[in-house]
């Protein structure tokens, strides 16, 4: 490298710099965080929050919106070239085309910059411009979030933990049954650790498809280019009376380690670490659906999301120098529509008792988290039917099943969360009560009016608490 090349970087550096340094101090730059697990609809919150951002017709609980301080909203080149760039036009165009569907999933990393033209207030806002606030939109899987708890465990804390947590559940006895006969002090085989792990992610798919929320590492179900890496070639075994070098133990253990320090440390140290702004999107209704255990994972889930933040009030020094620190944190729990309103209280209340004491240590820690119920496309109407001489509050959506209209009574939450979350922890089999049924509708058919984003519940609301204050 000549004095040339290296002169090139120095004035790059400080370029980059003086950039952000601009950014800090007159267009300042908020990154928001979005992630759930999987099907809690993270593709179809950014889409459709864009675009109720860039056409606020439907959102007045957004007060820069209601009182018209917002000038104009407008997409703009991302600033980080290497992060592929959220596909909003084309998820847009499938939510709400003639033919309306559901995009496809969140597989990877992607990000989208939305820049606000900004109306100023105060006595002196005539001889003033405008100012202008970015906001960077960083969307990425839950399950690279939980992996984040991985970094605090040692392969052998990782195995144990892992069988015995999985050992109950029906769809992971053909794995236990590989594991069980791995003999981890035999010299290593590669053929063996590839069956092992194929296994595994067998069992993690399964797992997911049943409604379960631990399904890590992430990297495994969403390899990427990283598949049939040795990185992804690993699996939990029970830990071998003795471990001689190069046995099969040793070499799991050094994969499982590779797997921390080469993927889940870069994507904390480039991605998680410099976020301000945190939702995170949670299917309650789905792990209803499945079940207690499901509900129980779901709730321990939540804890561990938590623990991965460094919650915190930011400060221009402390950005500097200290680096970021998430100040607000909500917990959405999504598709609302699939009640009736008259179940939304209900529904708010189960998602703030399963995230309570994770949400009170992140306010200990100087961090403002919410939780609400919210639907960011509604894709039902509401009705009250007759059935066997009572009134039900039902929704009516079109069914992905069959194409055809229904009516549907999901059965009535419990106005008390313990109701659900106490059998959860105690391992019940089946809720007691009552059984909970939830369908899977297709966005609605429809046009929209000029002016106004995708119709939605409550997301002007959840858009309020996580960036109204800096618009």
């Amino acid at each position: 490298m000549g004095l040339g090349d290296i002169a090139d970087g120095i004035v790059r550096q400080v370029e980059a710099a003086g950039d952000s340094l601009h950014e800090a101090l007159f267009e300042p730059v908020l990154r928001l965080g979005v992630t759930g697990l999987s099907h809690a609809g993270k593709t179809v919150f950014i889409t459709s929050l864009v675009a109720n951002l860039m056409d606020r017709g439907r959102m007045p609980q957004l007060i820069a919106a209601a009182e018209g301080r917002i000038e104009t909203a407008f997409l703009q080149p991302q600033p980080d070239v290497t992060i592929p760039r959220f596909d909003f036009e084309a998820h847009l165009a499938a939510m709400t085309g003639p033919k309306p569907r559901w995009p496809d999933s969140t597989r990877a990393i992607s990000e989208l910059r939305l820049s606000f033209k900004l109306r100023r207030g105060g006595l002196l806002s005539g001889y003033r411009g405008p100012r202008i606030v970015h906001l960077d939109i960083v969307d990425y899987p839950g399950e690279w979030l939980l992996d984040l708890a991985l970094l605090d465990k040692s392969y052998d804390d990782w195995s144990r933990e892992t069988l015995a947590r999985i050992t109950p559940r029906p769809m992971a006895a053909e794995f236990l049954s590989q594991a069980d006969h791995a003999e981890g002090d035999a010299p290593f085989d590669e053929a063996d650790a590839r069956t092992l792990a194929a296994g595994f992610t067998a069992y993690l798919g399964a797992a997911r498809a049943a409604g379960f929320s631990d399904c890590t590492p992430g990297r495994f179900l969403l390899p990427g280019e990283m598949e049939g890496s040795p990185a992804l070639t690993f699996a939990p075994i029970p830990k071998p009376d003795r471990i001689p070098r190069k046995s099969l133990w040793r070499e799991m253990e050094r994969r499982f380690e590779a797997y921390k320090a080469q993927v889940v440390k870069p994507f904390f140290r480039e991605h998680f670490a410099r976020i301000d702004r945190q939702v995170v999107l949670v299917d309650v209704l789905g792990a209803i659906d499945a079940g207690p255990a499901a509900f129980e994972d779901l709730r321990r889930a939540m804890a561990e999301i938590l623990s991965a933040f460094r919650p915190g009030r930011n400060a221009f020094l402390s950005e500097l120098f200290l680096g970021r620190r998430v100040e607000k944190i909500l917990f959405a729990a999504t598709k609302a529509d699939h009640l009736h309103h008259t179940q939304h209280p209900q529904l708010t209340a189960i998602i703030e008792a399963m995230t309570r004491d994770a949400r009170d240590r992140a306010q200990f820690a100087g961090a403002v988290t919410g939780a609400m119920s919210i639907a960011a496309l509604r894709t039902t109407t509401e009705e009250t039917v007759d059935h066997d001489g009572r009134k039900l509050d039902c929704v009516r959506g079109t069914l992905i099943d069959t194409g055809k209209s229904a009516a549907l009574y999901p059965g009535r939450l419990p106005d008390d969360p313990m109701r659900l979350i106490a059998p959860a922890r105690e391992g019940a089999g089946r809720w007691l009560d009552a059984d909970y049924r939830v369908m899977r509708f297709a966005p609605a058919p429809g046009g929209r009016r000029v002016g106004e984003g995708p119709p939605h519940i409550r997301l002007d609301k959840a858009a309020e608490f996580l960036i109204g204050d800096k618009l």
